[in-house]
């Protein structure tokens, strides 16, 4: 698995000596750069080893753009990294002089260890990686390619075929494949691991094609409740997998009555069917906030990273019982983990976990969901089966569910570990230690406005502007209140809360603690006389009187997760032509 890079900068932003480094998919990244290995892939970082301040910050606020895609966790292995500055005359970024030798598949094949060399081949050249891997722990993972090519570990990740990151991969070159072997390679395609992906709605607005990750329009999100599952956001870190639901099983682990496996007929026809509205949230949604302080790591998630819908399913109290959980298994296990059916090119799987207390309370409402919005879940969504985990961050949320395992312990996968987890505005990738906080499970109160949007304007002939938004807290909090300014928060008028589309009858209230879904809301102000320009804001507050805090700046955090500071947009008034 791995991208070879040697300069400090993947954009063009470092300086001119570079360094040697390679770059491998966030999909193992997390574990080449960790001090212990985990079976988890994202888009964070995992081990602590102080980068070289001479490098400066330019390079890391380039490299964001490319991470966006494949995960910050590559952003700070090579940020921990500390290289040793090249020999340039061994090998120069421009090309060759004189001819290179030429290497047959077989005399490649023989590097494929530290003693002897390591090498691989890429499109007919031959490339020496050797002084990268004698460097880094985690090797055997790079070893992975080695030896052979690694086409077919870079087609996992669409970030690899850059321009650039080929010049960079072109100053490790020691020769050329031989015609006949390259011919052979031709003949042995590897096929893209996202051809299979389902097709999705145009109107999405894509934060990363490969692995797939979207949005909606945010007008589109205050149009309806329950959002449809075509524009409900995505957020996949993998190729989608196909999975036959007739032979379809998932295991139940970590019982004292041994393992339990269920057929989707068997979750469908052996336990009641249970229906929950819950809205699912991304720990991103609103980075671009956090970039517009400070570049952070991750996928440049709007607002609209937060979806409703509703779902059916089995409840996983229900099937844990069924597999022999009893209160004396409470003395000892902590956690429930899940493992997902989308898996990397070493086959580990997405795994996350969750408190036990959460998943057998009979007001947790824990799903083992087969069903979305009234219809199979699609495949973007977790077909066949899905966790939802209603008021708790979108990471716990396993999709394409294979495995559940009660244990005394977290899920070891990076993302328990060493990825969405907040720090403080202080905290930066030389000083960070993701021990040392906890996992993200529910979030905080969210709100934000779907329409005006920033920069719309507004004619004054109007009279009138009518905002309107979305709020939602987690851990079933519900939210009872929203405050909007059109003054930049001199003057606030409550909004009007509503949990159903327009004309239709309110959902019931929930029961305290169970409020899993999100309220629209909006207000209709008279347009200030005078006024040239609008700056709107909200804010919510739930049933526990948790608020948002006014700004970004003082919630800013290295991952950019947790965004829910006051949202503003600024619209401009106008004057009608005629009345001039």
């Amino acid at each position: 698995m791995l991208l070879l890079r040697r300069c400090l900068s993947l954009t063009g932003a470092a300086p001119s000596n570079c360094h040697r480094h390679l770059l491998m998919p966030a999909v193992c990244a997390a574990r080449l750069w960790s001090s212990s290995s985990s079976g988890g892939r994202g888009d964070g970082g995992d081990d602590q080893r102080t980068y070289q301040n001479s490098h400066g910050s330019s390079w890391i606020h380039g490299l964001a753009g490319l991470l966006a895609g494949t995960g910050a966790v590559l952003a700070y292995g090579l940020h921990q990294h500390k290289p040793q500055r090249a020999d340039s005359s061994r090998r120069q970024p421009t090309e060759q002089t004189s001819p290179l030798p030429v290497f047959s598949q077989v005399e490649v094949t023989k590097h494929r260890s530290l003693e002897d060399g390591v090498w691989v081949t890429y499109k007919g050249g031959v490339y020496d990686i050797t002084e990268f891997v004698n460097k880094h722990p985690g090797g055997d993972k790079i070893m992975l390619a080695a030896g052979g090519a690694i086409e077919p570990f870079w087609a996992m990740y669409a970030v690899h075929n850059q321009e650039h990151v080929l010049e960079i991969l072109s100053e490790y070159k020691v020769g050329e494949l031989r015609a006949e072997d390259q011919k052979k390679q031709d003949a042995v395609k590897s096929s893209d691991p996202y051809s299979t992906d389902p097709e999705r709605h145009p109107v999405l607005h894509i934060n990363n094609l490969k692995p797939f990750n979207a949005e909606p329009p945010p007008e589109l999100l205050s149009d309806s409740y329950i959002t449809p599952s075509a524009i409900f956001f995505k957020r996949n870190h993998l190729p989608v997998p196909q999975v036959d639901p007739a032979t379809y099983r998932l295991h139940v682990e970590g019982l004292p009555a041994g393992v339990l496996t269920l057929s989707l007929e068997d979750l469908k026809t052996k336990f009641p069917k249970h229906t929950i509205t819950a809205t699912l949230q991304c720990a991103g949604n609103r980075r671009s906030e956090m970039n517009k302080v400070k570049q952070v790591k991750g996928l440049n998630w709007g607002i609209a990273a937060i979806s409703n819908a509703t779902w059916s399913g089995a409840k996983l109290r229900d099937v844990l019982l069924a597999a022999g959980y009893s209160p004396d298994v409470a003395q000892w296990a902590r956690h429930v983990q899940f493992d997902g059916m989308d898996k990397d090119v070493t086959g580990s799987s997405y795994g996350a976990s969750i408190p036990l207390n959460k998943a057998v309370s009979e007001d947790g409402d824990v799903l083992l969901a087969y069903e979305m919005n009234g219809e199979d879940i699609p495949a973007d969504h977790g077909f066949p089966v899905r966790v939802v985990v209603p008021g708790t961050v979108g990471a716990r949320n396993v999709k394409w569910l294979g495995r559940i395992i009660v244990s005394s312990e977290e899920s070891s996968s990076h993302w328990q570990q060493n990825d969405y987890k907040g720090f403080s505005p202080g905290t930066d990738w030389d000083t960070v230690d993701f021990k040392s906080a906890p996992s993200i499970q529910e979030l905080p109160i969210q709100s934000a406005i779907t329409t005006p949007a920033e920069g719309a304007v507004i004619d004054r002939s109007e009279e009138e502007v009518t905002v309107e938004g979305y709020a939602w807290s987690g851990g079933g909090r519900e939210v009872v209140r929203v405050d909007v300014s059109l003054d930049g928060g001199k003057t606030w008028r409550v909004a009007q809360l509503r949990t159903s589309d327009r004309g239709q009858e309110p959902q019931p209230s929930p029961p305290p603690g169970r409020a899993w879904a999100w309220k629209l809301w909006e207000v209709t102000v008279p347009i200030p006389p005078e006024t040239q320009e609008l700056e709107i804001i909200c804010k919510a507050v739930d049933d526990s009187y948790n608020t948002q805090p006014d700004t970004v700046a003082p919630i800013w955090n290295l991952r950019g997760v947790l965004s829910n500071a006051w949202h503003r947009v600024k619209v401009k008034i106008t004057e009608d032509e005629d009345e001039e």
